[in-house]
């Protein structure tokens, strides 16, 4: 079902992400990889990425640190080593990512890997990653506990553990705000907007059925992280989560 509803929304899925953010998501996605601090020679792993709106974002970073950086062989041979593994388990989300690396003139470089793949079975070997990033995925994983212990495992020692996602919001009037917007705004712009009321509505239900922060990040720290923190935003509208494998 899952995978339906995203396979529906590929095509409007930033357009849509744009409409009901009010454009916040692009914020809160270069708060994601300024917690992350991407480095020169890097693997990193982004979970359902599909779009490539992570991936850009670390690959502009590492950028424009290369601008800045004294140029000599050694750094020149560090960007060229840097891999973004981009994994998604829908090829149409996918296939959108591509398109739009291809738009962004990043259709040949080499450090952009796009991988259709299982969070809960990831297909990358013990302690092969520096960095793990799943911005509004989780939530519609079957078993969180399963992403988070492949997450852990794939991670090198030092490596972190970021997760971006839609939460809970606590304060009582704009909690109600909130649910009345979620449930009452949100499936008529997709209806309109995307054509596909169904969809969204199912994907508002699944932030509801998310757990709160302080569950999620005992999750986290249950499947090994060490340091495990999290950051609200926007009152709990979305929450950043951390935690370091040691």
């Amino acid at each position: 079902m899952v995978g339906n509803v995203f396979s529906n929304v590929a095509s409007s899925y930033d357009l849509m992400n744009d409409l009901m953010s009010a454009g916040l998501h692009r914020l809160w996605k270069d708060r994601l990889v300024s917690k992350l601090n991407p480095f020169p020679g890097m693997k990193h792993l982004d979970v359902a990425g599909g779009t490539g709106d992570v991936a850009f974002r670390i690959l502009e970073t590492l950028n424009s640190v290369k601008s800045r950086a004294t140029q000599d062989v050694l750094d020149d041979n560090l960007h060229e080593e840097t891999q973004i593994f981009v994994c998604d388990i829908n090829p149409k989300m996918l296939n959108v990512g591509q398109k739009r690396a291809l738009e962004r003139g990043l259709g040949e470089d080499k450090s952009l890997i796009w991988v259709e793949g299982d969070a809960e079975a990831l297909n990358y070997k013990d302690n092969s990653m520096d960095g793990y990033t799943i911005a509004f995925g989780i939530r519609n994983v079957t078993h969180i506990e399963k992403v988070l212990a492949e997450a852990y495992r794939v991670l090198k020692r030092g490596g972190r553990f970021l997760c971006l996602e839609l939460s809970h919001v606590e304060v009582p009037i704009f909690k109600e705000l909130y649910d009345y917007y979620s449930f009452s705004i949100i499936p008529a712009v997709g209806e309109v907007v995307a054509g596909d009321r169904d969809s969204y509505q199912y994907l508002v239900e699944s932030i509801r059925r998310f757990p709160s922060q302080e569950t999620f990040a005992s999750m986290i720290a249950a499947a090994g992280f060490q340091k495990v923190e999290y950051e609200n935003l926007v009152g709990g509208v979305v929450a950043i989560h951390s935690g370091l494998k040691i």
